[in-house]
């Protein structure tokens, strides 16, 4: 079991280096054909006063400068996956509608994982637009790299935060190729409402069940009454414990941004140590 159609989004320079390298990695691990996919804006059309027309000068040295751009990233990436003998294709798309567009939808669609660079506003690198398309409207897992992560890594300890949410489990089992290489994966409840079946305390005992007769190395840690916000409980585990992966479930309503720039996810994301997968 495994991934076998990554899809790297390759959305700036800056990020394009490490997302090559740890598309290179998963394919290696997974025997995975690579999508580099690049969606490419169309310039925002400047006017010119009084009259208020469009300035083509402006405009075509805008979509140059673009276009030049997509060409650098193109050989990023060629270069990586050739030096490493992959199995690769280079997607790059243009429209208006960016990652929201029908085709590069189609494309996200049909592929196993999307492994996209985490949205690094301090460098220019604000993509909250483009994540939003990437989870809502893919429909895909989405692996997010952590811009303090230039290497890949192996992953030996793992942790699902877990509250028994339908976006929870979809992301638990999107990881399962993952978590099923990991030394270790532990099932982290914070505060969990009690079910009918069980108390609180047992919390996650039927997922460690699932995952275990994968072959998966289960525990489960449970806090009650925790005296922290459920996001800092999070990030205290990942920096405790040495976690190299994060796997949680994408929660909020119709846009991207009031899940990621609101409560549990966005203060994770925003302090992101460790790879992180999310599923809707």
């Amino acid at each position: 079991m495994g991934y076998k159609t990554i899809l790297a989004v390759l959305d700036s320079e800056r990020s394009a280096p490490p997302i090559t390298r740890f598309a290179a990695d998963l394919a290696r691990t997974f025997s995975a054909h690579v999508i580099g996919l690049r969606a490419e804006m169309l310039a925002t059309v400047p006017l010119i006063a009084p009259m208020e027309i469009p300035d083509p000068a402006a405009v075509e040295a805008l979509q140059q400068a673009a276009q030049a751009e997509t060409r650098r990233i193109e050989t990023v990436f060629r270069a990586g996956m050739e030096r490493e003998g992959l199995s690769f294709e280079w997607r790059p798309y243009v429209s208006s509608a960016g990652y929201s567009s029908d085709s590069v939808q189609e494309c996200l669609r049909a592929s196993d994982l999307v492994l996209a660079f985490q949205n690094d506003a301090e460098h220019g690198n604000d993509s909250s637009a483009d994540l939003d398309a990437l989870l809502f409207e893919s429909g895909r897992p989405v692996l997010l790299v952590p811009h303090i992560l230039k290497e890949p890594q192996p992953i030996r300890r793992a942790l699902v935060a877990w509250n028994g949410s339908r976006e929870a489990a979809r992301a638990a089992f999107d990881a399962l190729p993952l978590l099923m290489r990991a030394d270790s994966v532990e099932i982290f409840s914070v505060d969990p409402p009690g079910m009918p079946r069980q108390a609180p305390d047992l919390a996650g005992t039927d997922l460690a069940n699932a995952l275990s007769r994968h072959g998966v190395k289960v525990t489960l840690k449970t806090e009650e009454n925790c005296p922290v916000p459920t996001a800092t409980a999070i990030e205290n585990r990942l920096a405790d414990d040495g976690i190299d992966l994060l796997v949680m479930g994408g929660y909020g309503h119709s846009r991207w941004w009031e899940m990621l720039f609101g409560g549990v996810t966005r203060s994770v994301l925003a302090s992101m140590t460790a790879l992180t997968l999310l599923s809707r």
